[in-house]
């Protein structure tokens, strides 16, 4: 998911980021703690009345049914944080660390999960090409993607390499102010309230006073700065960098699905944000007085490491919506893109093996705020003859109050294939160690679904897939003001207005009360 920023010498605003700096609980900001829980007529936020849910319907142990298993395809998961402990799946017929595969299942010690982007030496990739990168390397002009690919390539690398002038450029003005004002008064400038500290009043303290005030007051703090420059690197470095190659380090042929038996059990990985914060909205311990509340109570996270930083490998997708079905995941969030799926067919088939043994997956629609009935984006529910799997729920997603910008500005969006949105803006969950962060993105949307699916399946676990969608969906939230909303878009300007429900199949967003009131309804 895409971190944007519009960066000049003369201005410097943040205007999306998908991930912010990992802290304690303390250190956030508390008024976003939960909203996605609440209630829009109680308290105010367009969130999904799980709240509501669990005061008024799941008021006691048993309203629930079974322990229902959540498989996190992602980046990795910090199993260990304290506020997911007892939600981690556990693999009762592996024995850990004895080094045999004792359930016979091709996977030795693989205890909570499974890491197909790793090697048994215990050496995992961290970073990978994008899709288009992958592509334009094989240099195979006669595959009908290859034009599109190398076209985005030059566009992506030209962008970068102008972005990290303009960051220099950045870097040596604001350098220089804080050396003349270190040299004038002594004082060293780290933030805004530095600045309150300054008394001299020469003109060359002024006015470099005047450009650091102007910069904080946009956003800029140090760590966002030196985030910036560590996200350029990697996308020169890694992400569109034609002579960087990972997967050598796992050993495997990339493009054979039969070679399956490859990776390693550490499901942490280098870099576990991401899918800890996933797993946090979904599995977090409820009312234990620390962190945050999860969504579902009677659940269990399967981690599934697939998707380095960088774009995800479609056989290690397909493998691994193969490898949580076959071990018992009764819902399979995936909160990952790309613009290109090559082997598109691995991942087809596995769906469709998810739906025979009656898996739901919930997607991530993306957040390049843009309409993927016309613009492809992928995974996605289609198979390469066009028919829609129907296991598969498409997520967008949406704001914390109800105006014009009630869907984020960045989710992509579609009457066709995107099915519902949900709660996807100054999201806290869980982090690495025992932290916490606050996040935007359609990542931290698709696992609400997943939480909320997983309520309904623990109270009525004889629900298909198929049942379970057409009851998120028939349930929507839906409303008819404001009459007309602001149309997702990456650029933010000159956005056009349409109704909120022509952005979705549901027209709505995701309720959790509404969704097992029409379950009890229907049973009857």
């Amino acid at each position: 998911m895409k971190c944007i920023f519009n960066l000049s010498i003369f201005l410097f605003i943040f205007t999306v980021s998908a991930k912010g700096q990992n802290k304690t609980l303390d250190e956030l900001n508390l008024k976003y703690l939960n909203w996605y829980n609440q209630d829009l007529a109680r308290d105010r936020f367009a969130g999904t009345s799980v709240n509501k849910a669990y005061e008024q319907i799941l008021n006691d142990s048993s309203q629930f049914g079974k322990t229902i298993i959540v498989a996190v395809i992602d980046g990795g998961v910090n199993i260990e944080h304290e506020d997911l402990k007892g939600r981690i799946w556990v693999n009762e017929d592996e024995i850990p660390g004895n080094n045999i595969d004792d359930d016979h299942n091709g996977y030795i010690d693989d205890i909570h999960g499974w890491n197909f982007i790793g090697n048994q030496n215990g050496e995992n990739i961290h970073y990978e090409n994008f899709e288009y990168t992958r592509i334009i390397k094989k240099n195979n002009k006669h595959d009908p993607s290859y034009i599109r690919a190398k076209k985005i390539h030059h566009s992506e690398l030209a962008k970068k390499q102008e972005e990290k002038q303009k960051i220099n450029r950045f870097q040596i003005a604001y350098e220089r102010a804080k050396s003349i004002i270190k040299s004038e008064t002594g004082i060293s400038v780290h933030s805004a309230g530095d600045l309150a500290l300054i008394t001299t009043n020469t003109v060359q303290v002024f006015e470099a006073k005047k450009f650091l005030q102007g910069r904080y007051a946009a956003g800029l703090t140090e760590e966002g700065l030196q985030k910036m420059i560590k996200s350029n690197e990697e996308f020169t470095k890694y992400f569109l960098n034609t002579d960087f190659e990972a997967r050598n380090l796992v050993g495997d042929n990339p493009e054979d699905l039969d070679d399956k038996f490859y990776g390693n059990p550490d499901v942490i990985g280098p870099e576990p944000e991401h899918g800890t914060s996933v797993a946090g909205v979904i599995a977090a311990i409820r009312g234990n007085a620390i962190g945050i509340d999860g969504i579902a109570s009677q659940v269990k996270i399967m981690a599934i490491r697939s998707t380095p930083a960088g774009d995800e490998r479609d056989k290690d997708v397909a493998l691994s919506i193969y490898y949580a079905v076959d071990n018992g995941a009764d819902i399979i969030n995936m909160s990952f893109g790309k613009d290109f799926s090559p082997q598109k067919e691995f991942i087809d088939n596995a769906v469709k093996y998810a739906k025979e043994k009656g898996v739901l997956l919930i997607h991530a629609s993306g957040n390049s705020g843009k309409n993927i009935d016309v613009e492809e984006n992928y995974p996605n529910d289609r198979d390469l003859n066009g028919i829609e799997a129907s296991n598969w729920l498409e997520v967008g997603a949406s704001s914390m109050y109800l105006n014009t910008e009630i869907a984020a500005f960045f989710s992509n969006y579609g009457a066709k294939h995107v099915d519902i949105f949900a709660p996807g803006v100054n999201i806290i969950s869980t982090d690495i160690s025992n932290t916490y962060s606050m996040s935007d993105g359609t990542s931290l949307a698709a696992p609400v679904v997943s939480g909320i699916a997983a309520l309904l399946l623990s109270r009525y676990p004889d629900l298909k897939p198929e049942e379970v969608i057409d009851i998120l969906l028939s349930s929507a939230l839906t409303f008819t003001k404001p009459k007309k909303v602001l149309v997702p878009s990456e650029t933010r300007k000159k956005r056009k207005k349409t109704k909120f429900s022509a952005l979705s199949k549901s027209g709505g967003i995701v309720n959790a009360y509404n969704a097992l009131m029409e379950a009890e309804k229907r049973k009857k």
